[in-house]
């Protein structure tokens, strides 16, 4: 008899979880056109996505169970989530003029950027959770201050990869009908297609992609080292970086990425940047080969050769185990110490892209 309760206790679980993943937030599987461009990519192989280099989830002298452990179980750093609202400015996004050149970060990974009368939207998690479920990776009072209600009429919605922290299915369900295209690695159209985006309002491109977008403007799809997935199965859409030419400057976006070769690279091809936009939180020691600690970011940037830098994937979300302030912390003495411009607005402050002197506040400290 307690054979059976099991089986029926298993039978149960799986169930439940078919279900689960049947929700739309978890997106949809390539298939058919999308699945044949997939496996006939070079960077596709094994039945997965490849990094250029060899990339272990967990670094060396880690174990998985260890890790999980400190996560969940762990004693947890005073810090890790900020004791009072973080200072933030609810910036009027419908109403800035389209001839400003400027850069808002909207916290974590998301901003809004708008260059030579062009409009891009960069990984908008703007629900109240970082997660496929509320309640889960909860945003902290004052990085929550934009909704997509917030979202102006745009040339370009741009996804780095399908991580639930960079891929938000309310917020990008809600601005389907303000999104003119949508750029996307390969094979994470799938998701939006299933949200209703129709396939020609995708560029939906690999590493090495150069299109040309309004204005003069060209988006390259460049290497970035990091991982894909909101199932089980790992690596079955692309995870990218982009180089951002314009008639009158050069951005890099970085999304998720470890340290690698690739940014000396992409610095070599495409530098000196004038704007790289780049990771630094939700690191540890631990995952150091898929996000970068802030001395690698800060070597990224070096190697992009960046005249401006611009630390996000911070002050949101508690999805590691340091103090919520410290990326910021080290972002800035580091970058003093290697003579670097380290721009450090608030989540809603207007950062002028055509300014020379920048002076931001050293909020995290409040």
């Amino acid at each position: 008899m307690q054979m059976i309760y099991w089986i029926v206790f298993a039978v149960f679980l799986v169930a439940t979880y078919f279900v689960v993943m049947e929700l739309p937030a978890f997106g949809a599987a390539p298939k058919g056109e999308r699945l044949k461009r997939i496996k006939e990519s070079r960077l596709y192989r094994n039945q997965q996505f490849q990094n250029i280099s060899y990339t272990p989830n967990i670094s060396e002298g880690y174990s998985t169970i260890k890790v999980t452990y400190d996560f969940v179980l762990g004693k947890k750093h005073s810090l890790l989530k900020p004791l009072k609202a973080i200072p933030s400015i609810h910036t009027d996004l419908k109403n800035i003029p389209k001839d400003q050149d400027l850069f808002i970060w909207l916290g974590h990974s998301s901003y809004y950027l708008q260059t030579d009368g062009v409009s891009f939207l960069v990984d908008p998690v703007l629900s109240l959770y970082g997660s496929p479920f509320k309640y889960f990776n909860k945003a902290f009072k004052g990085s929550d201050i934009f909704t997509p209600d917030d979202i102006p009429n745009l040339d370009y919605l741009v996804i780095t990869h399908d991580h639930f922290d960079h891929l938000d299915y309310p917020t990008v369900k809600s601005i389907k009908d303000r999104t003119d295209v949508a750029i996307v690695p390969l094979g994470v159209g799938s998701h939006l297609e299933r949200w209703g985006y129709p396939e020609e309002k995708l560029i939906e491109e690999e590493w090495g992609t150069e299109v040309l977008l309004k204005n003069k403007i060209k988006i390259s799809f460049t290497p970035a080292r990091h991982f894909s997935g909101r199932r089980i199965k790992q690596n079955n859409t692309l995870w990218t970086s982009y180089v951002l030419e314009t008639p009158t400057k050069k951005i890099f976006l970085g999304g998720d990425s470890g340290y690698d070769s690739h940014f000396k690279k992409i610095g070599e091809q495409f530098g000196p940047f004038d704007y790289a936009i780049l990771e630094n939180g939700q690191y540890d020691e631990a995952w150091k080969y898929i996000h970068a600690l802030p001395e690698d970011a800060i070597e990224a940037a070096m190697d992009l050769r960046a005249t401006n830098i611009i630390p996000v994937h911070s002050s949101k979300f508690a999805l590691a185990l340091h103090p919520w302030n410290e990326p910021l912390q080290k972002a800035t003495v580091l970058g003093k110490e290697k003579g670097l411009n380290i721009l450090t607005p608030m989540i809603g402050e207007v950062l002028d892209m055509n300014a020379f002197d920048h002076q931001f506040k050293i909020w995290w400290e409040d």
